[in-house]
């Protein structure tokens, strides 16, 4: 029996706060379409097992479970659909430097269909874990040399 969305979610959830970087992929089909539509460098769609792997093996994930996170204040809404849910919930800890708690907020929506995820998109607060990882200003900066060198892109009307 496949897993239900939600249970997928918690699997994905924990996992990252694990930092299992060997098995998150595998939640995923090996055809997805993942988008973190918040990433204030932009994170180009994720289509396949492999570009996720190579996601979740990003330094900046090592760099937030330093930070060591849990998954809080979880809420999970069914839908209309049975694949789709929309799952609220914070990453929470506390700095390993600084002793401050902190919670940074999430909406993620996904569908999931056999247990594997088919459709991601992925809402995190980036600005909150730059400010806790300490790369604020260089976040700015890169923001911009971006703006230089990109004219901003605008959504059609």
């Amino acid at each position: 029996m496949p897993l239900s969305p939600r249970e997928v979610f918690l699997k994905l959830v924990n996992g990252v706060a694990d930092q299992d970087v060997a098995a998150l992929p595998q939640l995923y089909a090996e055809h997805t379409d993942v988008r973190h539509p918040m990433a204030p460098l932009g994170i180009p769609p994720l289509t396949t097992r492999a570009e996720l792997r190579k996601h979740f093996e990003r330094p900046e994930l090592a760099q937030v479970a330093r930070l060591r996170v849990r998954p809080a204040d979880i809420v999970v809404h069914e839908t209309a659909d049975p694949e789709v849910i929309v799952a609220e919930f914070s990453y929470a800890g506390t700095h390993p430097e600084t002793g401050e708690a902190f919670a940074v907020p999430c909406v993620f929506v996904m569908r999931v269909r056999d247990g594997e995820i088919v459709e991601s998109r992925d809402y995190v607060d980036h600005l909150r874990f730059a400010r806790l990882r300490g790369q604020l200003d260089d976040l700015w900066a890169r923001l911009h040399a971006q703006a230089r060198t990109k004219p901003p892109v605008l959504a059609p009307q």
